[in-house]
């Protein structure tokens, strides 16, 4: 049903971009899969390559060339990878080529020998699904793009300046992509130093010295002007020397930057100087402090300073002018130990001012730096913000593998190095000289545990999405969770349009963990960018800009909001704009660009809650968050009051089927979908038909279901890219992910108390909120010391009873009702034979009795899981001893299985044609029909060969080494909603279910309607959420007109709009109206609101978390039970615990919790023995955390030891 939607404020002029292109984009830049490996870029895992090839020995007798590289087809498709617990990834070959020289005896000169190429398997690169995601084992994972600070450099205030009126203390740090750190500081008596990597300090001069600038002159021609006077000592007295002042006989007078003493001056009379070049001091010069710093400076020319920087590097190390000279150049000037990146370069040329391309230092700009240093210290430039978005950029997928690529090779070109030093000449082939095996450790570390490598959210499609979209500023070379201030976290003003400031998590991770804004854009150099309409001259032009932080800076931005006339001039006398983060007033000459939409601020998740501009923003945070936590149900249901971002997102979460080609509709059930392609042709099925494959609850990470359900009748036209296919959590290809319920906001007898929830009986009955969840288990079958364990039926001191529904097997049969305990899969383990008798092992020997020595090790279902087996996957290894005659019967069985089925196929095929002769219609539309049903029986005929040929060519299954076997089980339930689930609107509201009352019983309308929800209305006033009042009225309209209403956010309906639509079906326009009491047919005494609202069920259930323990395992150490659900914990009986049962003097009771019923083991034992025996309690023991207390002092050096006091009676 398309949405009505008010005459909006303002008329959408772009369209949303690809909501997953940060993901596929990078990734696909790094890979450059489908480009030819000669029209490959210089970037990605190209330019990985060639920075580190090629590689020689130091004799120069061999060189390793990097020629470039391809990548195999995968194993195996992305479904059959999650099913096998397996990574869906290519294996990446490289082609090198290895010169090998030989010295030519005479001319000394070497000449190439030989020249051989080879193809060399480097590893196994995981490819990224057409999600967005990755297979990692069989899990699908997301890599999270990271925000860190850019390299380049900035100028930061220090927070050491002691007391009130110190000065501000700056630094200067230039921060390359890899390679080490500069910072330039001053100390407390104003001398400036610089530090290299934040720990080696030496003069700033010194440096500048060891850079080239040899001689004091060399250093003040850069921060000084310089004048000729007259000598006297009238004028020269005490003024600074620019350059060494020498007389006739070369010797000294005054030296550079040094000031002009009395006798200096004379000197200089006597030996007839008459002029002298001094340093004009003017005290607007930032530069002064520098002099005090060359008075310390000790280096007095270039290879002094290298020295000293030696020393302070290398202490210890003998210091030798060429070592020196090689150290200083490694540090800055070697790109392959320096690199300040593309990103580094550009952020650098745009501080200084330079158009430099090298992506290394050069002196110049460390000068630059030095200058704009000092010029900040002095209050004459800007210091840098560290928090604006023009500093920090996004490192995506393509980017964060390519690190550890680099980081892996780096390491194989080391142990190639060392490989060439020993290998034979005769074996020198490329093969030979690399180990990829520390490049593959870096990959498989990355992906399976990086901190940014992260198990996908998949309780719903739009918690997928957003996990794709999330911004973090944690992991490697990130922020630290504890450091992180206040600032890094607060939202900035150039988060405009960029970061969404509302969805962030609640926690200790808000605000380190953002997500992108909803058209915001991740340019070439990671910078995020967001779209501006220009505006020339007050008139706004259909021109679209995207704008990074830096460029936003110098504009003034006004709201996508203002009005124009039609010719498109703003007509507004004045404009509130956006000016870096001011908001003057000005004249709209003055605007330069408008927003493009009002709904640019904020991201997908934020853009899905209608009324948004009513809510506090602390609860729209909320319901941004809990709409990534709503089940998907088992009957989907639209919102009907929405934001017309609900197809957007669901389209984008790649969870919708889209038509790949245009075409017709040939066949359709729950499991596939048949389109006939417009103008295709070819011998082959799938040359002329695009197959659809529909997935039927299938597991996701979270336990949700996948189930697409296929919108689409036989014989309707699709183009290209419709929704054929709804996915779970979706309604007519729109984000469904809850259900539009009658809700009252009202007291119920104290049953809604404090955020609870009150529902109706209709809604278990009606299957309203029921969802369907899928757990698996799986059982390894291994090689022991022993023997092998077995997989059977045959399980020790089990009845029959246990095993009625397993197979043959001993594996349990699809469909089977399971409860706790029940056996899944029946495995018996073999145990030692070694504590039998004698005579038991005699008899053994002549019976060769098996079941003895086995232990029952099943796989049973955990307490408090219930449900349905849909599914059982069976891996094993290829069973080599199987006899030919065996293999032989069982394809004959196989195929005689075959035949039959197409058969019947061949027969249905002539039915339906016959069939369809005899029916009406004319020629052209049964000639059409007869395809479609040719094809159907095309497609299931070659689905019956490829599942006989699959089963022919058993090839066994890759298993862990070890397993014989490995069976995965699946137990579907289906869970109505019951109390203690939680259950959400949109706007943050959330509660827990008290109370669910028969229909009966619920408060009614005065046309009988009973209500389904009851909210506590003290909800609302405190909490700030006005925009559920808005929602509940219009969806009140929206569900007697029966439609549905758009209302995006910061754009939508106004609230007299909403008192219209309440007025036009008959409402009052404040929305409330008269409800009965259920129970005594009484009006309640003050009017109630009543309407619609869109409700969610969280993935936070009551079956998941309701928990209870009987004997269960305890900690080694102390001996006492474990704690949570996942180990059959007990609860916790604390400190605070302890003290309530002090307080009521239950002494006993207290003595039981501290030690039988927790760490005193024989009490445990001897408690227990008396009550199977039906005796009186035993006085407890020592509890097993005292020793440990004991054994802890003793370990300290105090020996403490027990006493006992006799009592009277022993005395």
């Amino acid at each position: 049903m398309a949405r009505i939607k008010q005459k909006e404020n303002v008329e959408e002029v772009l369209d949303i971009p690809d909501l997953m292109d940060i993901q596929k984009k990078s990734y696909k830049e790094f890979l450059m899969l489908d480009i030819p490996a000669d029209k490959r870029k210089n970037q990605g895992l190209q330019e990985v390559f060639s920075s580190v090839f090629p590689i020689s020995d130091q004799n120069g007798f061999y060189e390793l060339q990097f020629v470039g590289y391809e990548f195999g087809m995968p194993k195996h498709t992305v479904e059959d990878s999650i099913e096998r617990g397996e990574s869906f990834a290519a294996s990446l070959k490289g082609i090198f080529r290895l010169v090998i020289k030989e010295k030519d005896e005479k001319t000394g000169q070497m000449n190439i020998k030989e020249a051989p190429e080879q193809p060399v398997h480097i590893c196994d690169v995981p490819l990224m699904t057409g999600r967005g995601t990755f297979v990692i084992n069989g899990a699908e994972r997301v890599i999270v793009s990271q925000l860190h600070r850019s390299p380049g450099a900035s100028f930061e205030e220090e927070d050491e300046g002691e007391g009130i009126m110190s000065k501000p203390v700056y630094v200067a740090r230039i921060v390359p992509y890899r390679g080490t750190w500069l910072e330039i500081e001053f100390d407390a008596n104003e001398i400036s130093y610089v530090k290299l990597d934040r720990k080696k300090k030496f003069p700033i001069t010194t440096f500048l010295r060891a850079l080239g600038y040899s001689s004091t002159e060399d250093i003040l021609k850069i921060f000084f002007e310089k004048e000729t006077i007259e000598v006297s000592q009238k004028t020269a007295a005490s003024k600074i020397a620019f350059k060494d002042v020498i007389d006739t006989n070369g010797e000294i007078i005054a030296e550079a930057g040094t000031i002009l003493q009395k006798d200096a001056v004379e000197k200089a009379l006597v030996a007839g100087i008459n002029k002298i070049d001094v340093v004009v001091i003017d005290d607007e010069n930032p530069y002064l402090s520098l002099l005090k710093t060359l008075k310390k400076d000790g280096s007095r020319s270039e290879a002094e300073a290298l020295i000293e920087i030696y020393r302070k590097m290398r202490p210890g190390e003998p210091a030798t002018a060429t070592g020196a000279r090689q150290l200083f150049k490694n540090l800055f000037f070697d790109p392959k130990r320096y690199n300040l990146g593309f990103v580094g370069r550009y952020k650098l040329n745009k501080i200084l001012n330079v158009k430099q391309e090298k992506n290394i230092l050069t002196p110049e700009d460390i000068v630059g730096v030095i200058r704009k240093f000092f010029d900040v210290n002095a209050g004459m430039a800007e210091e840098s913000d560290i928090d604006h978005l023009g500093n920090r950029r996004v490192r995506s997928v393509g980017e964060l593998v390519e690190n550890q690529f680099r980081a892996g090779l780096v390491r194989v070109e080391k142990m190639i190095r060392e490989r060439m030093t020993i290998i034979d000449m005769k074996n020198a082939i490329p093969a030979n000289l690399i180990n990829p095996k520390p490049l593959i450790a870096a990959i498989k570390e990355f992906f399976g545990s990086s901190q940014l490598s992260q198990f996908m959210d998949q309780v719903n499609p739009l918690a997928e999405l957003t996990h794709k979209r999330r911004i973090s500023a944690l992991g490697p070379g990130g922020l630290n969770r504890e450091r992180a201030g206040f600032e890094v976290r607060d939202v900035h003003y150039t988060h405009y349009g960029r970061l969404c400031p509302i969805e962030t998590p609640e926690g200790q991770n808000i605000g380190l963990i953002t997500s992108l804004a909803t058209y915001a854009r991740v340019n070439p150099y990671g910078f995020i960018e967001t779209p501006y309409r220009k505006v020339k001259n007050g008139k706004i032009t259909d021109e679209i800009e995207y704008l990074t932080a830096d460029k936003e800076d110098s504009f003034k931005i006004g709201p996508a909001d203002v009005i124009v006339d039609d010719k498109g001039r703003i007509t507004q006398e004045v404009v509130l704009v956006r000016s870096k983060g001011d908001y003057p007033v000005v004249p709209p000459e003055e605007v330069d660009y408008i927003d493009v939409s009002p709904k640019q601020v904020v991201s997908v998740a934020a853009s899905l809650v209608p009324f948004l501009e009513h809510d506090d923003a602390n609860r729209a945070l909320m319901g941004s968050n809990m709409q990534r936590q709503a089940v998907p149900l088992l009957k989907t249901e639209s919102p009907f009051v929405g934001t017309g971002m609900e197809r957007k997102a669901a389209l984008d979460s790649g969870r919708a089927i889209t038509a790949l080609s245009p075409g017709r509709v040939a066949y359709t059930d729950s499991d596939v979908i048949l389109v006939v392609k417009d103008n295709a042709t070819g011998p082959n099925l799938e040359d002329r038909v695009d197959i659809y494959e529909l997935k039927k609850f299938k597991r996701t990470n979270q336990d949700t279901t996948i189930n697409e359900k296929s919108r689409v009748k036989k014989g309707d036209v699709v183009k290209k890219g419709d929704i054929i296919a709804d996915g779970p959590a979706m309604d007519k290809g729109e984000m469904a992910l809850g259900k539009n319920v009658i809700v009252a906001l009202m007291p119920w007898h104290g049953y809604n108390y404090e955020d609870a929830i009150v529902i109706s009986e209709n809604m278990l009955k009606n299957d309203t909120f029921t969802s369907v969840h899928v757990e698996e288990y799986e059982v390894e079958a291994r090689d022991t010391k022993l023997g092998p364990e077995e997989v059977t039926r045959d399980i020790p001191n089990v009845s029959e009873d246990t095993l009625k529904n397993l197979d043959i097997e001993g594996i349990i049969r699809t469909g089977a009702k399971v409860k706790p305990g029940d056996i899944l899969v029946g495995k018996v383990t073999p145990i030692s034979g070694s504590n039998l008798t004698p005579e038991e092992k005699l008899l053994k020997a002549i019976f060769g009795s098996k079941a003895d020595n086995v232990k029952d090790t099943s796989l049973r279902v955990p307490p408090g899981i219930e449900g349905i087996v849909i599914d059982i996957k069976v891996f094993a290894r290829k069973d080599r001893g199987k006899r030919k005659e065996k293999e032989e019967e069982k394809f004959g069985k196989l195929k005689k299985e075959k035949d039959r089925k197409i058969a019947e196929l061949e027969k249905m095929l002539k039915e339906s044609i016959k069939e369809i002769d005899e029916g009406p219609g004319s020629k052209d539309e049964k000639e059409r029909l007869k395809n479609y049903e040719e094809i159907y029986v095309a497609f299931t005929r070659e689905r019956i060969e490829s599942e006989f040929r699959a089963k022919k060519q058993n090839k066994g299954d890759d298993l862990p080494p070890g397993v014989i076997k490995l069976v995965k089980v699946l137990i579907s339930k289906k869970r109505k909603i019951s109390v203690g689930d939680k259950l959400s609107g949109r706007h943050g509201n959330k509660g827990v279910i008290s109370r669910v009352l028969p229909p009966e019983d619920m408060p009614y309308l005065a046309d009988g309607t009973p209500v389904d929800v009851v909210l506590n209305p003290l909800g609302v006033p405190s909490r700030m959420n006005v925009g559920q009042l808005l929602e509940i009225q219009l969806g009140l309209a929206a569900k007697k007109e029966g439609k549905h209403f758009m209302t995006p956010v910061f754009n939508g309906m106004k609230e007299e709009e909403v008192k219209e639509w309440l007025k036009k079906v008959g409402e009052n326009e404040d929305g409330k109206s008269v409800l009965y009491d259920g129970r005594t047919g009484e009006p309640f005494a003050q009017r109630v609101t009543v309407g619609v609202m869109y409700m969610m069920k969280l993935i936070h259930m009551v079956d998941d978390k309701i928990h209870a323990r009987s004997i269960g395992p305890y900690s080694l150490i102390t001996q006492q039970p474990l704690g949570g659900k996942a180990q059959f914990g007990g609860q916790r009986f604390g400190e605070m615990e302890v003290w309530a049962l002090e307080a009521y003097g239950a002494a006993y009771t207290l003595q039981e919790m501290l030690t039988v019923k927790s760490d005193d083991v024989e009490g445990r034992k001897r408690l227990y023995e008396a009550i199977v025996r039906g005796k009186n309690i035993p006085e407890p023991g020592i509890p097993e955390s005292f020793n440990v207390l004991v054994k802890e002092l003793q370990g300290l050096g105090l020996n403490i030891e027990l006493f006992r006091r006799k009592t009277k009676k022993e005395s």
